[in-house]
């Protein structure tokens, strides 16, 4: 077991709620010593954290699905640990487990919160951290229940993704092609619809970089029999696009609106709404949260696919936690490309 005496815990606690795209001057640097763990409880040192856009809203004052984080209080951050020290016979030391870490080098866990953290142990034979980040962990659960769940695919259907070259679009798109479907992603800049279209394997790829009518234009060649199923993750002017060619009974997934997170007006709400009405369409928003009891399912069968060759992973690996303030700004300046992991240590 290591000693814990000697180690020091580098934090990293929201200072101050962000106007618009976060500062370095919205967070503070503190350090703490490393604690035993309490009766039941467990000590769990971070080796990767999750970087995503939901990140933003949670720094908000205000409800939503979550409540926000505190100021003053470690920034919240899924992420992949080992277990350094237990008091717990469900852990041993030398697990990986995959938790809400935050953003710190060392997380530890009294006995009530280990649930509430949704600390699990994870196979490092079924995919490898970054994948556990990624298809395996939090974006691929919210693409599979999304599009599975609300969008229903059925073989043949077109099914639109934005965000396509992220976390959360990738595993949608792929997921949607192994169920039969037609798929167009939308993604900025022509490398990433090249990656989306050349090894992933989706039908079209549209720019939205190429130019102010580029996603309508896009949509109309590519799209020419309408969108059965569209996958948002990026809300403003572009879910107004699709809105404009969805189909008869089209299933809209509301994921995300990354556009809109570090806008300093109210957020817009879409123009064309009314196309689900003569559409006879759903929209429909989804957390992913709702669906933790069945999240070893959709793990399982996306495993399977990781290893048959069906579905690739890309991440975006950052390397070292007081990068933080600057890497999670990747996400709202289209920089990333694949899921934006945050390396703390090595394994």
């Amino acid at each position: 077991m290591t000693d814990l005496a000697t180690l020091i815990n580098h934090q990293i606690r929201l200072a101050a709620r962000p106007v618009g795209l976060p500062t370095r001057d919205n967070w503070s640097f503190t350090t703490e010593a490393v604690a035993t763990p309490s009766p039941g409880g467990i000590v769990v040192k971070t080796l990767s954290l999750s970087l995503d856009p939901a990140m933003r809203g949670w720094m908000n004052e205000g409800k939503s699905y979550i409540p926000p984080v505190g100021i003053g209080e470690v920034m919240r951050a899924g992420g992949i640990g080992k277990v350094i020290a237990s008091d717990n016979a469900k852990f041993a030391v030398g697990d990986v487990v995959t938790a809400g870490l935050g953003v710190q080098e060392y997380a530890s866990f009294a006995e009530p919160e280990i649930k509430r953290a949704g600390v699990a142990k994870i196979d490092l034979r079924a995919g490898s951290i970054g994948q556990w980040l990624n298809v395996l962990g939090m974006p691929g659960m919210t693409g599979y229940f999304g599009l599975m769940d609300i969008g229903q695919p059925k073989e043949g259907e077109t099914v639109v993704v934005s965000g396509a070259a992220g976390a959360v679009g990738q595993t949608v798109g792929q997921l949607a092609k192994i169920k039969g479907c037609r798929v167009v992603g939308i993604a900025g800049g022509a490398a990433k619809c090249d990656w989306v279209v050349n090894e992933l394997g989706f039908d079209a790829c549209i720019d939205y970089k190429a130019g102010p009518n580029a996603v309508r234009d896009g949509l109309k060649a590519h799209c020419a029999n309408g969108v059965d199923i569209y996958f948002d993750n990026v809300g403003g002017d572009i879910l107004d696009q699709v809105l404009a060619r969805i189909n008869r009974k089209a299933r809209i997934i509301i994921c995300g609106a990354i556009s809109q997170y570090n806008n300093t007006t109210p957020i817009q709400g879409p123009k064309n709404y009314l196309s689900l009405l003569v559409n006879r369409a759903r929209m429909e928003g989804m957390v992913v949260f709702d669906y933790a009891d069945r999240y070893h399912l959709a793990i399982a069968e996306m495993a399977g696919y990781l290893r048959d060759g069906k579905m690739k992973s890309k991440e975006d690996v950052v390397v070292g936690l007081d990068t933080f303030p600057e890497t999670l700004l990747k996400l709202f300046n289209g920089e990333n490309f694949g899921k934006l992991v945050l390396q703390v240590a090595g394994e």
